[in-house]
């Protein structure tokens, strides 16, 4: 018997490329198992096995009707990934702005404000923390 840790959480749920297909499946309406399957390249028993850990992690819910089980998508679950991701945006949003600001700062000028070396200005001997001068680092004969 499985035990309630041992049950899929909504990230492991949505790890597998195939499981992020069926949800996109089943968001536009509910669907018996014979026809999510016939979607697929693998058997019924491998779908049903993906829709199982999806119902572990309450994405999925199923019902009876007559001889058949249809799916359909509960999005609720999603949310605990969308507070998750929203905590990680900050840092999106952060780099984002720092880009712009890059960007669209003055040509030679950091988004700190500190000038940036030229190409002529840079040595490749520096780069790799030999002594400018020195002739180490650089083709002979140049």
């Amino acid at each position: 018997m499985e035990s309630a840790a041992a049950k899929h959480d909504v990230f492991q749920a949505i790890a597998d490329p195939t499981r992020r297909e069926l949800l996109r499946l089943l968001g536009e309406r509910e669907l018996p198992l014979k026809d999510i399957s016939g979607r697929f390249p693998m058997s019924r028993t491998a779908v049903s096995k993906h829709l199982r850990v999806l119902a572990e992690a309450g994405l999925v819910h199923e019902r009876k009707v007559g001889r058949e089980t249809r799916y359909r998508l509960d999005a609720d679950p999603l949310l605990e990934l969308k507070r998750w991701l929203d905590y990680y945006e900050r840092f999106w949003e952060n780099k984002l702005s720092m880009l712009k600001h890059y960007v669209e700062s003055e040509p030679g000028q950091s988004a700190e404000g500190l000038k940036l070396a030229e190409p002529s200005e840079f040595n490749p001997g520096q780069a790799e923390g030999k002594k400018p001068g020195t002739g180490q680092g650089q083709a002979e004969g140049l």
